[in-house]
């Protein structure tokens, strides 16, 4: 309890209490002092305890104050140190935005570069797919015509297959359909090519090895049986001497003396000089006629084989084997030359056009 309570309690007593010594009993002055003097001393009690409050709220205050400063102080510091982070962030942001501004200024170069480069690199790729496709032209036209006069195909198919080797290597996408053209130009060569003309060169040359031994039609020699009436008769091996000697005697007498009919005089009256330039011009004829399939002139080796032809049936003996086998190698040479088509890779030069034009 307070004091004022006290002091009012003690106030509102009855009269109950004892009594007052009779040397405390004053006056009604004496008990108003008294009074006051109570009251006095319960204002300077309540003052003492409102100082006390008023201290310990200064002193609570003051710590408040103290807190607040050092707060206000940390504040201070924080929201500095904050300021020169803020300031170093923004040198920092400036300096990065520098730096970004300098990488995009490099980065749109290396792009211009890069740009140029691969111009020139396509560029570069197109020159040289076009020399490619030039040099590939010039070599498969120039085999060409060297197949077209000589009737070999041989390097023609070398050229196409050179040329197929250089795409394969260049690896060039836009060139694959200048090699498949090639491939399928080099096919129908290979298919196309025959044996005939090896076949006609070689009966050629086994004509002109036999020319020298075929007899001309004025020899004077024993013919086969049954085929002149003038041949002389066969002795037999069982005959007695006297007519194996009389069939001699009369062979040799018969054969000094010779009836027959001259259909060709000009044959028969061949002197051996005339014989041995005879035979040297159907070499020489057969030699053309050679030269002539190896240029592909098939009119002049028919022509050729024509004069052979008639030479044979006119000064050589038609009776003679290796007569007739020369006539009948003449005739097959003469069936089996024929005019062939010249070798055609138009779809490689379509190829080569296209790849030229860049398309």
């Amino acid at each position: 309890m307070s004091d004022a309570s006290v002091l009012n309690e003690s106030l509102q007593e009855p009269a109950v209490r004892a009594p007052l010594p009779a040397t405390l009993q004053t006056t009604p002055s004496a008990a108003a002092v008294i009074l006051s003097r109570v009251v006095l001393g319960l204002l300077a009690v309540i003052a003492v305890v409102a100082l006390a409050i008023a201290l310990a709220l200064w002193q609570k205050v003051s710590g408040m104050q103290e807190q607040l400063a050092r707060q206000s102080a940390d504040a201070l510091a924080q929201s500095m140190e904050a300021r020169t982070l803020a300031r170093q962030a923004q040198e920092v942001v400036r300096d990065a935005a520098g730096r970004l501004a300098l990488t995009e200024t490099r980065v749109a170069e290396v792009a211009l570069q890069r740009s140029q480069l691969e111009e020139l690199m396509q560029s570069l790729s197109r020159s040289r797919d076009e020399n490619l496709v030039v040099d590939i032209e010039s070599a498969v036209r120039l085999a060409l015509q060297q197949a077209q006069v000589t009737g070999n195909v041989q390097p023609l198919l070398a050229a196409l297959k050179a040329g197929e080797l250089r795409i394969a290597r260049a690896a060039q996408p836009r060139l694959a359909p200048l090699q498949r053209a090639m491939q399928r130009d080099a096919d129908r060569l290979r298919t196309s090519a025959s044996a005939d003309s090896t076949e006609a060169l070689q009966k050629l040359d086994e004509l002109m090895r036999s020319v020298d031994d075929l007899p001309p039609l004025n020899a004077v020699a024993v013919r086969g049986a049954g085929l002149n009436s003038w041949q002389a008769e066969p002795v037999p091996a069982d005959a007695p001497w006297w007519q194996r000697f009389l069939l001699m005697v009369r062979g040799e007498a018969r054969s000094l003396l010779r009836v027959g009919r001259i259909e060709r005089p000009e044959a028969v009256l061949l002197s051996p000089d005339q014989t041995f330039f005879l035979r040297e011009n159907l070499k020489l004829q057969l030699l053309n006629a050679r030269l002539a399939l190896l240029s592909r002139q098939v009119d002049t080796a028919r022509n050729e084989l024509a004069t052979v032809s008639a030479s044979l049936n006119r000064y050589f003996d038609p009776a003679s084997r290796r007569v007739q086998a020369a006539a009948t190698l003449v005739q097959q040479l003469q069936a089996q030359v024929r005019t062939s088509e010249p070798p055609r890779i138009d779809e490689t030069l379509a190829a080569l056009a296209t790849a030229a034009a860049g398309r």
